[in-house]
């Protein structure tokens, strides 16, 4: 464990080094964009020097790892609000849309799959077949204006954007859950299939076991492994994701803070939204890894 942890060093510190080098490669200037382009250079050059961005980036990038490693993101370029007491405002959106998300998921791809897998060949199969695969077609930037059409604007069932009104998260979640319900379907799917065709299965069947109880407690659980992998890595997708899909819908979130922070110039926001993205991604996918060995105890963690 010990050495599974230390290993997030060198991918958080080359997300970190990417980030860097990319948000300073952008075309833009901060200090454009809060002085105006017919602002005195002199004014610019002040200003320029009192943010530290007139030094040269690896002296700059020095400083920011200095100031992470002690917990500090720094302060908001354009706001001068500390940026760790923006992203703890915005985290709790995002992680509630990320979490309604894949309850959606969870609650159609694995009764869609376990069905196409016990109706294999027959209409079910391929009903839930076709509905995997146009969900899976179907980008979160086309999704969520769909939905919204048709959900909010034709129906008026719900709000159609924003965090304040009631049932405001459905469309969000739903436009971000459909998409992994599509990969969970077929992923459950071919997993059970893989399954049914075991040994235990069958000597479950010949004890008498109801039919029931063979599959949830017997071929279902044996079919885990690859589903909580799935689910483990596109939960660490499903934060990334928001950045559109909390754009769409007015969700203030950590995805719409980088989206705006990206427009404003805002380094240092923009640095710190890719780190907590970055370090939810690996975090969870180490979750996941620990998850295994409770699944199936025959699965060690090796470096």
């Amino acid at each position: 464990m010990l050495k599974r942890v230390v290993g997030i060093v060198p991918v958080v510190f080359g997300v970190l080094l990417l980030t860097f080098l990319l948000v300073h490669l952008v075309p833009g200037d901060p200090v454009e964009v809060m002085l105006g382009e017919s602002a005195p250079m002199a004014d610019r050059d002040q200003l320029r020097a009192q943010l530290g961005l007139d030094q040269p980036l690896p002296v700059q990038f020095g400083h920011y790892l200095v100031a992470l490693s002690q917990g500090d993101f720094g302060r908001s370029i354009h706001s001068r609000q500390p940026i760790a007491d923006t992203l703890l405002e915005r985290l709790p959106a995002t992680a509630s849309l990320a979490l309604c998300a894949l309850l959606i998921a969870v609650g159609i791809g694995l009764p869609l799959g376990i069905i196409a897998a016990l109706k294999q060949g027959r209409w079910p199969d391929g009903l839930a077949t076709l509905l995997s695969l146009s969900l899976s077609a179907m980008p979160h930037f086309w999704l969520g204006p769909l939905l919204m059409l048709l959900l909010a604007l034709w129906l008026g069932w719900l709000p159609v954007s924003g965090m304040s009104e009631p049932g405001a998260i459905i469309l969000p979640a739903l436009t971000l859950g459909f998409g992994l319900a599509a990969i969970l379907t077929r992923m459950t799917r071919a997993s059970l299939l893989e399954v049914l065709s075991e040994d235990f299965v069958r000597t479950a069947r010949a004890k008498g076991i109801s039919e029931r109880k063979v599959i949830l407690r017997h071929a279902l659980r044996a079919a885990l492994l690859p589903i909580v992998t799935v689910v483990g890595l596109q939960l660490g997708s499903l934060l990334a994701g928001t950045v559109i899909t909390e754009t769409v819908f007015g969700w203030e979130g950590i995805g719409r803070l980088l989206v705006e922070s990206i427009e404003k110039r805002d380094y240092p926001v923009t640095q710190a939204c890719v780190v907590v993205i970055a370090l939810s991604y690996v975090v969870i996918n180490l979750l996941t890894d620990l998850l295994y060995v409770r699944l199936d105890p025959r699965v060690r963690l090796v470096t």
